[in-house]
């Protein structure tokens, strides 16, 4: 049971109200089926966003980042022993704009589409890096090339974003919805009531619309926007908790100083604090019907990590981790390499979640990335490790990200504790 109430109590405490594909298309970053569970979107989502934030003086590098610098370094050093293909120029320039260098991004990609006119991943992808460096005319020229070049399964995404990008040439700041689908979120009285949308204006939605808006957010990951449009449709779904959380993003994240979505958010947050007045909860009143369970389906290549060092301490990625896979059994598939170091000492970056309101952790939860709400971005269970200090010992809380070292065991029998923990573990400042 330790494993259900530590999660429960965690879940419990942090509801608890607190006093960009034209898209970016890179073979290292497959897509699972849109649309995604909204947690699952979410934190993908913050992971995507957080491979261009560089981290400031002293601070350490996101494992995201990291991993793309990494595949930027190796395709370099490719272009130095041979020319790349097409879809090489492709991916590199991809790279290039997830780590937020445009400059590098455009000059590539311009090259190559002079080189390939008819490729469609690089005109795609240099439309892409011209919006995000705010040159929208050279964005609409690529766009309109990759728009002509789509296959089918990605046209529909790709004219929407060209839409997108001509709505804001003629703007001149990303403060209120873009009117990409003629909707106005608002119930028959014409007041905003969430959950409650005019048939009218319902019609007017396309029936992929979150799948169009969730494909959009992902390529471009820091358009506060584009997160608010997605808040909207959250809350026409139902999804209150999500739409707040959403809202909350797009002011406390992103700036945006917008009266009307201001006003949005307040009214939304009041509508979940109803729901939980009377015990209720989204899950409840949800139409929202997901195809994935996130959208990022990113695996490891076992063949490239180290040799394990059974006396010594190996590093433990988190993609390994995140590879697990459970049936409706609770019965988990480990990677080999995975299972191989059950038993062995291994040291990996992350930050603390802890199980209760203490300042003075025994135990705590683990995490990649930190969640602002628990209930619309938790891990899933294949992505949280418990990790328990030696008898006698304490780490303070910290808010940053810290490595820990100790001794993984791995669970693959009793559905009510954690998948994985490590025990007798050191925590320490990251360097």
């Amino acid at each position: 049971m330790r494993y259900r109430k530590h999660l429960l109590c965690a879940a419990f405490l942090l509801l608890v109200p607190a006093a960009a594909q034209a898209g970016l298309y890179y073979s290292g970053e497959p897509f699972a089926e849109l649309p995604s569970q909204w947690r699952g979107f979410l934190r993908d989502q913050k992971t995507l966003r957080s491979i261009a934030m560089k981290p400031a003086p002293g601070k350490p590098i996101s494992p995201a980042r990291e991993r793309y610098l990494a595949a930027a370094e190796k395709l370099e050093k490719t272009a130095k022993e041979r020319k790349l293909t097409p879809d090489e120029k492709a991916d590199l320039g991809a790279i290039y704009t997830r780590l937020g260098d445009y400059t590098k991004a455009t000059n590539l990609l311009r090259d190559a589409q002079r080189e390939h006119p008819k490729h469609f991943a690089i005109a795609a992808n240099l439309g892409t890096a011209w919006q995000l460096k705010g040159d929208l005319k050279q964005a609409t020229l690529a766009l309109q090339d990759a728009v002509r070049m789509a296959p089918p399964a990605t046209k529909k995404a790709e004219e929407l974003q060209l839409k997108l990008v001509r709505i804001r040439s003629q703007k001149k700041a990303l403060l209120e919805l873009e009117d990409l689908f003629g909707v106005r979120w608002i119930a028959e009285d014409g007041s905003y009531i969430p959950g409650k949308i005019a048939d009218a204006q319902q019609k007017k939605l396309p029936e992929d619309a979150v799948e169009l808006m969730q494909q959009l957010a992902l390529w471009l990951p820091a358009d506060g926007p584009l997160l608010w449009q997605l808040a909207e449709m959250a809350n026409m779904h139902g999804d209150f908790s999500t739409a707040a959380a959403i809202m909350e993003g797009c002011v406390s994240q992103f700036g945006m100083q917008s009266k009307e979505l201001g006003k949005k958010r307040q009214i939304t947050q009041d509508a979940v604090e109803a729901r939980a007045d009377k015990g209720e909860h989204d899950g409840q009143f949800s139409t929202f019907k997901a195809k994935s369970k996130q959208p990022l389906l990113t695996r490891v290549d076992e063949s490239l990590l180290p040799p394990i060092n059974p006396k010594g301490v190996n590093a433990l990625p988190w993609t390994l981790i995140q590879d697990t896979s459970v049936d409706r059994k609770f019965r988990p598939s480990f990677a080999k390499y995975l299972k191989d170091l059950d038993g062995k000492t291994v040291s990996m970056t992350g930050f603390i979640q802890p199980l209760d309101g203490e300042q003075e952790l025994v135990m705590f939860m683990f995490i990649e990335n930190p969640v602002g709400c628990w209930y619309c971005e938790m891990p899933e269970p294949t992505e949280i490790l418990f990790v328990e200090l030696p008898d006698g010992k304490t780490t303070p809380y910290t808010d940053v990200m810290v490595r820990i070292t100790g001794r993984l065991v791995l669970n693959s029998t009793d559905p009510e504790e954690f998948l994985y923990t490590i025990r007798d573990a050191k925590v320490a400042e990251v360097d």
